[in-house]
This record gives C-alpha cells, structure tokens and sequence, in this order.
C-alpha cells in the first residue's frame, strides 16, 4: 500500500476525544504496549499514516523529552483535527491514568498500600503488565527490524544499554551506523558498531557519568523543604524537560527533589509511587502527580502534573511543521530507521528489567505465562483491561489459597 493510501479521516473534537479516551483506558504497562497499540490501531487498521511514518515519527519522539505515546497521540490529533485536536487527543490519553493515580494518592495516604487484598491483586497486576510488555516488544520489533543491519543495530543497543550507555549516545550512532550500512559503506558502518561496543564496555568499567548526574542533580533540582505551589510546579517543568529517552530518565531528578533535598517523602515511599504508577493504564511518568500529591495536596499533584506534562503537548502543538518536515525528509529515513532499531534494543532491555522484578514465585510465573497466552491468542479491544483485572483476581485468591 502507497503513502498516498494512509490518510487520517477527520472526526469530530468528541469523537477525537473518545477515541485517545479510550486508548488512555487501556494503556497499561508502560510505553511499550501503549506504542504497539496506537500502532495497531491508527497505521494497521484505520490507515492514518504509513507504517514507514509511523515508525520515522517513533524516532523522533525518542529523542525528544516527554512520553513517546503521549506525544504521539498529541501527534496524531493534531494529524486529524490540528491544535485543539492535538490537545483534546493528549488529555483523553493522559486522563484515566491521572484520575486513578490522583485516587490512589488520596487512598495511600489516607489508609497506606499494605492493606493484604490490595498487595495481593498487586502481585497478580505487576506478572500481567509483564505479560503485556514481552508481547509489545515482540509486536513493535516485527515490523521494525527488517533486515539483518536492523537486528545487529537492536542487538548492540541492547548490549550497549545493559552495560550502561546513555541513549544519547546510543542512538546517534544506531542511525550513523544504518546510513552507512544503507551507502554500502560497512567496514565504516562496523566500524561505528564497534566503537559503541568498545565505548559501553569501557564505561561499565570505568563509570564516570555518575559524578556528571551528580553535579546535573544539583543544577536542576529544587531545594525547598516546605514546597510551594510554584516550586512544584517548575519541579515537574525540570522534570519533563529533561525526560529523554522514557521516563525512567527522570526518575534521580525528582527523587532528588522530593526526598534528598525536599525531604517531603522517603524512598520507600517514592518507590511506592513507582510500583503504584506500573499497574494503573498511564504513561509511568504519571507517578509524578502522586509525588506532588504527597508534597503539596491535591493542588499539589495537579501543578507538578501540568509541569511535567507541558513540554511532551508543548513540542508537538508548537513546533508541529517543523517536526512534520523532520519527519518526512527522505534523507533522514535512513537514519531515523537506524534510531528506530536501537530504541528497539533500548525498550528490550527495560522489559527485561520489569519482567525480572515482577516473576518473584511460582504463582507471579503462572499468573504471567497464562496472561501471556491470552493476549496472544484474544484480540479484541478490551482483551488488555481484562487480562490485568483478572490477573489481580487471581493474585487475591493465590493469597487465599496459600493462607
């Protein structure tokens, strides 16, 4: 099918809505499923773009701050029904997630997390989304690695990632190294593949950039014990400005905030939000509101949330033309087809990570295999939202069981 053959059909601002309302609904487990969704839905079934396009505006948004799958429902609103679409889109898809993580809040201060029925459906929830994660990542690499220089740029990324690279080092040169492979030029193309490798093992023996993030904590964080309203607010701006590469990137400057220098919270708690943010359909970066909840109330989760949200409508909404002519220049295809890969690679390895910390017993392993088996075998729309509730069903009766 031609390009010429993809086009978004306009719809109106509720219908729009609705739509991104329900993506919002069903976006659990992180970025990875809720990319591979976005994709199903609008390139393979509705045709709103080329899977070629959707794949360049991916890597685009992989180097930019904020969560890719906002801003790409940012994108594709604006895509359909311009500006107002664009924002209606991004705040029907961060909508649920900021609903339920603002309830969770008030509940978690209110009566604590350790509640036995509630950490037994968590324990089911968490070997689900892992569940979801491991079909995501095979769902996205699919179309993404389409020939062998792919899967060896996905595979270094990995390795490179694992070993402790920044992605801004990353995927540069995942692209450099795709362009030259493409030229025909693949000793240099090696060569640049190479260099990675040798630059990723180095650091892991020798990591320096930990004084770098120390000196960077200190520049961009907030220092207030008693935070303001306003403090909180520019906390979550800091925090979205310097989101590269997923959320997880984010994560030492608003610790840094909240309980090294704030003090308003401790890590356990902090990690509480964490966990929380992981089991609820929301970009993770959504445990930032729970942060502000416990620094400043409900006005408090509501300003930090704006802040760090801000850049990821503001890139698209703002500077939309220039992105849609970084987006459909021929002669970056090559190279965003390359960052493409690596963020392939990148997004394997957090998997992994999730994966491991969830199957913690035999039970989160069965939990985990069985929904696995379901999402791979049910497709309808409401099978994710079904999967992960009953996955915490089965977490609360195990709990009933082995009592």
């Amino acid at each position: 099918m031609k390009d010429l053959d993809y086009y978004p059909r306009p719809e109106s601002y509720t219908r729009l809505f609705r739509r991104f309302l329900h993506f919002g609904l069903l976006a659990w487990g992180g970025p990875v499923p809720q990319i591979a969704m976005i994709r199903q839905e609008l390139v393979d079934r509705e045709h709103w773009v080329s899977p070629a396009q959707f794949n360049r505006a991916l890597a685009v948004y992989q180097v930019l701050p904020g969560p890719e799958a906002h801003e790409l429902c940012v994108y594709f609103g604006m895509l359909n029904r311009g500006r107002w679409g664009g924002f209606l889109a991004g705040l029907g898809f961060m909508l649920p997630g900021l609903i339920l993580m603002f309830a969770l809040s008030w509940l978690y201060l209110a009566y604590g997390i350790h509640l036995p029925f509630f950490m037994a459906a968590f324990f089911g929830c968490k070997a689900a989304v892992a569940a979801l994660i491991v079909r995501a990542v095979h769902r996205l690499g699919q179309p993404a690695l389409s020939d062998r220089w792919l899967w060896a740029i996905a595979l270094l990324g990995a390795a490179s990632s694992w070993l402790g690279a920044h992605f801004l080092v990353i995927l540069p040169l995942a692209g450099l190294a795709y362009v030259l492979s493409r030229r025909e030029r693949y000793v240099l193309a090696a060569l640049v593949g190479a260099a990675l490798l040798a630059g990723s093992v180095w650091y892991y023996l020798n990591p320096w950039e930990k004084g770098i993030n120390s000196i960077l904590m200190i520049l961009f964080s907030s220092t207030d014990s008693s935070p303001s309203l306003l403090s909180l607010f520019f906390s979550g701006l800091r925090a979205g400005l310097l989101t590269f590469g997923g959320a997880y990137t984010v994560i030492p400057f608003l610790q840094h905030d909240a309980v090294t220098a704030g003090g308003w919270m401790t890590n356990a708690q902090f990690l509480d939000g964490l966990a929380l943010s992981g089991i609820i359909p929301a970009p993770l970066i959504i445990f930032s509101t729970f942060v502000g909840y416990l620094g400043g109330g409900p006005w408090g989760a509501g300003v930090m949330t704006v802040g760090i949200f801000l850049p990821a409508f503001a890139f698209t909404l703002v500077g939309h033309g220039f992105l849609e002519k970084m987006i459909s220049n021929p002669g970056l295809h090559n190279f965003n087809t390359g960052v493409t890969a690596g963020v392939i690679g990148l997004i394997a390895v957090s998997g992994i990570d999730l994966v491991r910390a969830a199957l913690t017993n035999l039970p989160a392993l069965g939990i985990f295999a069985a929904s696995l088996i379901l999402l791979y075998r049910w497709h309808a729309k409401i099978a994710v939202l079904v999967v992960v509730l009953g996955a915490g069903g089965l977490g609360a009766l195990f709990s009933l069981i082995l009592k």
